[in-house]
């Protein structure tokens, strides 16, 4: 009965992936010094996308996301930053202001990309797939607050979310970053 219920759920997984006529990769976003980054050049990594906020109980987080990223960027990951204002102006600052924080405050090294907003009526082209699951053929989710976490496998695919409170360093997000999941 286990063997069944394991082979229904890949099934099921593997049809929700297959239902995503987008993905990750098919976007393309501004990095914190405006660039333009097209998310294609992510191809062949696991991608943890985390909305940030300098100004929040949980900013600490920027230091177990630096040491998730400093143990497993090696290893084919990669965490992107996009910083947003959208929950009690907790990201008042600058693109300029925002890297100055970072970098300054916790030593961030992965890539950081210009302040987008997250929901509502501005909601930026990527949050609305991945939000959405009529876009990204897996959940809809709504973003509780900053620092949630949206993952990201090696073909562009959304696989799962592990909203604020949920540490980087989260079983949840190791085990998956390690393939055990």
């Amino acid at each position: 009965m286990k063997k069944t219920f394991v082979f229904i759920a890949i099934m099921v997984f593997s049809i929700s992936v297959m239902s995503q006529s987008k993905t990750f990769y098919d976007f393309k976003v501004k990095d914190i010094e405006g660039n333009n980054v097209d998310l294609s050049i992510f191809k062949g990594k696991k991608v943890l996308v985390v909305n940030t906020a300098s100004k929040c109980g949980l900013t600490p987080q920027y230091e177990d996301l630096q040491k998730l990223y400093e143990k497993y960027n090696s290893k084919d990951f990669v965490i992107i930053g996009f910083p947003a204002n959208n929950f009690m102006s907790q990201e008042p600052g600058s693109n300029e202001e925002i890297k100055q924080f970072c970098t300054s405050e916790y030593n961030v090294t992965f890539p950081m990309m210009a302040k987008i907003s997250v929901k509502g009526s501005d909601i930026d082209p990527l949050y609305e797939w991945l939000t959405s699951k009529e876009l990204n053929g897996v959940k809809d989710s709504k973003v509780k607050w900053n620092f949630q976490k949206y993952m990201i496998d090696e073909k562009g695919y959304l696989v799962d979310v592990a909203y604020p409170k949920t540490n980087p360093m989260d079983e949840q997000i190791v085990t998956w970053i390690e393939g055990k999941m």
